[in-house]
Order: structure tokens, then C-alpha cells, then sequence
């Protein structure tokens, strides 16, 4: 296993995000926690709104793809980095394990509910609405609600 090379670019750059981590939490109105959100890589379409309690990945928010017109409710967690446990063996810690990273895209107009958590390598379907602390491991098609952990679809609408 090589570990990745952090040059100093990549610590300034990574030291920039956590700074404006810590500010999200202490600003309002929702444009002003999205505009941060978008300094700190995250590609935010037009009308979308990130409630500042979100969390949102702090090891590559450029990962994530939010389109137009999404709302990101309080306490969503949005992660785009796992423990790859491919690599775990007995007796070693999993913090041995090395990390991945997937990217998560929220299609236009979807509605993330209180406290759900959206997990690396996900795609929310257009329209989409994913239910209060729902924990969503796979992609939810376009125009379903989703629930439950893990998320399952309890409905779809027919375009």
C-alpha cells in the first residue's frame, strides 16, 4: 500500500477548508453557508440551499455535485471518504485500512430531510426527497422518496 505525498499545497489546501468549516456553523442566511460551502470545492447549483448545521466532507468536498434547486436540511452529513476494508485483517486496527474516496451527486430539486446521512459514491435522482435520518448506501432513482436505514424507496411519481 503507498501512501499518498501531501506536498505543501495540498496542506494549505486542506487547512483552508477546515478553516471555513469552522465558520459555516455561525453564518446565515443559507446563501451565505452556500457560497462558503462553494470556496471550499463543493459544485452548488443555482437555488440551492445548504442549512449551516450540513456537514459536508472535509477530505475532498470537491467531490460533491449538488444541482439546482436542492435543499440540504439541518444535520445532513454528506461523506465522500470510507474505510476500505478490503484491506482489514484481525488484530490490526481499522485505522490501518486505508482510505476511498467516491464522489456523491444530488440532482436537481431533490430535498434532503433532518439529519440523514448520504454515503460515499451515491446519486439522489432529480426531485428526490430522502426522509429525516435516513442513511442513503445506494442511489435513489429520479422522483422517489426514500427512508429508513439503510434508505429504501416507499414511493416513486410518475413523471
Amino acid at each position: 500500500m503507498a501512501k499518498n505525498k501531501r506536498t505543501i499545497g495540498s496542506v494549505l489546501k486542506g487547512i483552508y477548508i477546515r478553516i471555513l468549516t469552522i465558520f459555516i456553523p455561525f453564518t446565515f442566511p443559507a446563501h451565505v453557508t452556500t457560497f462558503l460551502h462553494r470556496l471550499r470545492g463543493v459544485k452548488v447549483g443555482k437555488g440551492s440551499k445548504i442549512n449551516r448545521t450540513a456537514q459536508i466532507d472535509d477530505s475532498r468536498p470537491d467531490l460533491v455535485e449538488i444541482g439546482r434547486h436542492v435543499w440540504v436540511t439541518a444535520g445532513v452529513m454528506i461523506l465522500c471518504h470510507q474505510r476500505d476494508l478490503a484491506h482489514y485483517e484481525i488484530d490490526k486496527p481499522v485505522m490501518n485500512c486505508p482510505l476511498t474516496h467516491k464522489g456523491i451527486t444530488i440532482k436537481d430539486g431533490a430535498h434532503i430531510g433532518i439529519g440523514a446521512i448520504i454515503m460515499p459514491g451515491v446519486t439522489i435522482g432529480k426531485g428526490a426527497v430522502i426522509g429525516a435520518g435516513a442513511v442513503v448506501t445506494k442511489d435513489i432513482p429520479d422522483y422517489s422518496v426514500a427512508v429508513g436505514i439503510p434508505a429504501k424507496v416507499i414511493k416513486t411519481f410518475e413523471e
